[in-house]
Parts: C-alpha cells; sequence; structure tokens
C-alpha cells in the first residue's frame, strides 16, 4: 500500500467534541501507523459562520491531543479550484442550472408523495430552453445548479461497513451551487480530496449517504476514487447524539476540566471497537489497534464517568517525570515521594494540590479523643521517618492503648490530615514529618 493521505475536515463553526475526535484520530494514528501524511482541512466555506477563533481553537486542541497536522489547508483560500471544476462540469453537461423556488420545490415534493412516488428532483430544469432561461431571469431568478446524477447502482468495498451500494436512481440531484454562488459541501470536499491526493476518506457513518454522489463527481472529474471508511459515530450515554452545542464535551472543556488527552483518544478510537476500552498511554500504541474491519456498526456510547475512571487509571500509573512540571505549575511539586503517594488517589493531575497542602499544611486538625491521641503523640517515634515509621507508631499505640483497627487508624488520620480518607499514611506520615505530626497531634494547626 502507498503511503496514505487522509484528513479531518471540520468546519469552524464552534469547538470541537470528542465525536470530532474520534474522526481526528482515527485518520491522524492511521496516517501515523502507515508513515502516511495528516490533513487538517478547514471547511469554511460558509464564510458568515466560520469564525477564526474556532480554526484556533481546533489546532489547539489537536496539538493538546497529540496529532497536530502534517498540512493545513483552509477551503476560502481555494475557491479558484471550485470555480474550475464548476465550469468544467457545466462543459460536459453535468452541472446544470435549476431556477424553482424553495415553496415550487416544496409544492412538488408534496405532490409527488400524495401520488405514492418518491420525493426526489424530477429535472424539469434539463427541459428549459434558452429561451425559458432567459425569460425567467429577467424575472429576476438566479439559478441554482445541480449534479446530473448517472442512474446506476455505485458500489463501493468500505473498509469498516464491507460491501456498500446505492441506487442513484433514488437519489435527487444534488445542489452544489448556490443561487449567490456560494458552494455546498460536496463540491469542495470533492474537489480537495483530487487536489490533494486523498487516498483513503475516513469519516463518520452520517455521511454514507453522500459517498455514491461523491464518487460519481471523482469520475465526472476523471479522478481516482479513494478508499472509504464510514465507523460508527459516538452518542451520549442516554443515546443521544453529540454536538457543538455540548459545550461540556468540547476538547476545550474537557481539557480545562483536566482530563488527560491520553484518556480522551483512548476512548475515542476504542470505544465500539472489538478491543477493550482502557488506558493507553502511548499514541503509536493506540494506532497499532485500530483496525477499521473491527469498528462496530453500532453507535458506540461516551460515557463521561468511563473517561474519567480511565483519566485517573492513567493517572496511577503515571511516573514522576512526567507530571513534575505540571505539580511544580501548581505549587505542588513534593517530589518523587509526594508523587508517588498521592497518584493513587488521584482521579486529575491538578488534585494533587489539594494533598500537597495537607503535607505542607496548614491543616485544621481534628480530634474527637484528646486523651488517644494525647498518648499517640507521645509514641511518636525519633526521626529520621522513612515509610516503615506508620507501622512502628501504630504498633505501639496498639499494645500501650489496647485500641486497634479502624478505631485506631482513623483518628490518627483525622488529627494528621483533618480528612477522614486519603493516601496511605505510612508513605504520607514521612511526609509531614515530626514537627507538623507533633504540632498537629496538640491541636494546632500546621
Amino acid at each position: 500500500m502507498s503511503k496514505p493521505i487522509v484528513r479531518f475536515a471540520p468546519s469552524p463553526t464552534g469547538h470541537i467534541h470528542i465525536g470530532n475526535t474520534r474522526v481526528a484520530f482515527l485518520n491522524a494514528l492511521f496516517a501515523r501507523r502507515e508513515g502516511g501524511t495528516f490533513v487538517l482541512r478547514f471547511d469554511d466555506t460558509d464564510l458568515a459562520r466560520s469564525k477564526k477563533e474556532y480554526a484556533d481553537s481546533i489546532e489547539t486542541d489537536l496539538a493538546w491531543l497529540g496529532i497536530p497536522p502534517d498540512i493545513v489547508v483552509r477551503q476560502s483560500e481555494r475557491f479558484d479550484l471550485y470555480d474550475d471544476a464548476a465550469e468544467r462540469l457545466k462543459a460536459v453537461g453535468r452541472l446544470y442550472a435549476c431556477y424553482e423556488t424553495p415553496e415550487e420545490l416544496e409544492f412538488r415534493r408534496k405532490r409527488q408523495l400524495a401520488r405514492g412516488l418518491p420525493p426526489i428532483y424530477d429535472r424539469a430544469a434539463l427541459k428549459l430552453t434558452d429561451e425559458d432561461r432567459a425569460q425567467l431571469e429577467a424575472e429576476g431568478r438566479r439559478p441554482h445548479w445541480r449534479f446530473r446524477l448517472d442512474h446506476e447502482t455505485i458500489a463501493w468495498d468500505d473498509l469498516v461497513r464491507g460491501a456498500c451500494h446505492v441506487d442513484c436512481g433514488s437519489l435527487s440531484d444534488p445542489v452544489l451551487v448556490r443561487e449567490d454562488g456560494t458552494y455546498l459541501y460536496t463540491l469542495p470536499s470533492v474537489v480537495d480530496d483530487i487536489a490533494m491526493t486523498m487516498t483513503h476518506i475516513i469519516r463518520g457513518e452520517d455521511h454514507v449517504t453522500n459517498t455514491a454522489v461523491q464518487i460519481q463527481i471523482f469520475e465526472a472529474l476523471g479522478a481516482k476514487v479513494p478508499t472509504f471508511a464510514h465507523h460508527s459515530l459516538l452518542i451520549t450515554a442516554s443515546g443521544e447524539g453529540l454536538s457543538k452545542r455540548l459545550g461540556h464535551l468540547s476538547i476545550k472543556g474537557l481539557r480545562e476540566a483536566g482530563l488527560e488527552p491520553q484518556a480522551v483518544a483512548s476512548l475515542a478510537v476504542l470505544v465500539g471497537s472489538a478491543e477493550a476500552v482502557r488506558p493507553i498511554a502511548d499514541l503509536d500504541e493506540l494506532a497499532r489497534l485500530i483496525d477499521f474491519s473491527h469498528i462496530s456498526r453500532a453507535p458506540a456510547k461516551f460515557d463521561e464517568h468511563e473517561l474519567e475512571q480511565l483519566n485517573a487509571r492513567l493517572i496511577h500509573d503515571m511516573p514522576y517525570a512526567a507530571v513534575r512540571e505540571r505539580l511544580a505549575a501548581l505549587d505542588a511539586d513534593g517530589g518523587e515521594a509526594f508523587w508517588n503517594a498521592v497518584r493513587g488517589n488521584l482521579t486529575k493531575v491538578a488534585e494533587a494540590a489539594e494533598w500537597w497542602t495537607v503535607v505542607r499544611g496548614p491543616i485544621v486538625p481534628v480530634i474527637s479523643d484528646r486523651a488517644f491521641i494525647e498518648d499517640a503523640r507521645n509514641l511518636l517515634p525519633p526521626a529520621p521517618w522513612d515509610t516503615t515509621t506508620w507501622k512502628t507508631w501504630t504498633e505501639a499505640v496498639k499494645t500501650a492503648t489496647g485500641v486497634k483497627g479502624k478505631a485506631l487508624f482513623m483518628p490518627l488520620r483525622m488529627a494528621l490530615t483533618g480528612l477522614d480518607h486519603g493516601p496511605e499514611l505510612g508513605a504520607l506520615l514521612p511526609l509531614i514529618g515530626p514537627e507538623r505530626a507533633r504540632a498537629r497531634l496538640s491541636g494546632d494547626a500546621a
């Protein structure tokens, strides 16, 4: 197989969400594995709705996810290519002018339905003479332009869905150019795929219905048809489709919430596949797991709770070197011993700052049995302390007081940390140190 060229083609009309990210990862990691090229193409022909701030945000998101594109192109800078392709299609009779208003088209659609006929365009515009067209334009009408489909069955071998076919006789000739001369999605997409020699079109299954039309346009423009792979879409746990309106599921929102990019990647790629969803920290390893033929055709449910679990599992195995700079930015760099002590209790790296406060203080100790805590304080072993100190100390306290189990450990934890939960005190106590521990066991904020 020649080295693939693939693309992720969002419209910069909002922030991308994890569903969009599924498309981006499948393209980027496939190219990465095969030594190919990953193109970010902004489908921004809708100049009114496309915003630079969203385009910038998408590039930031892809960089954070670890899949920056090899090439970035913008359709808004490529209109000459689309104009040339439109003229070529007009010249061979595949793009033809239509003058119906939306109201007229709706009336015809309803009439066809009433007659039990499929509500497809009847190609009335093909019967117009030059005089008819001149008269309509004299009345102030401007044409929209439809692509004349060959009424044949188009078949392709989809990498996800297997053998597919569509009877184009059951489809309306699609509008490619609006009355105002602007382009709908279809023509610029195909023209760019041709110009950039895309080898594979990897996208969501919501585009399956476009494929037969696009194949005919590829062929009408004399181009080789790429290989298609239409994967299942992500839906919410309640079964709803994802959209840019769900801001908390945007990549920007997930990043700001403290999620790890590897957790997002693992879920986006593995959910709905034959592989078990699990945290994969290395993108090269994740790329090796992609198998389009093993992606389920059923919609894949995105569960925010599952994402948080993946995030926690990643953090629990994360080495200190990987987070040292982030801990320093949080003013929570307590060194490798601190990180190893607390990481098993974290769901997000930022939570380490809370435990660094517990270690460094001041905290308000919680003491319910002052006599017991005073006895325990008097039994504190001398410095230096290490990870065996907690066991040595609690054994001494148990022997001296007869208290054991939860009745022994919980009051000590509450006095030393002010909390009833947290990391193993065997690792935490040496970090708190003798001076702070003694002060807290005396009831002082330290």
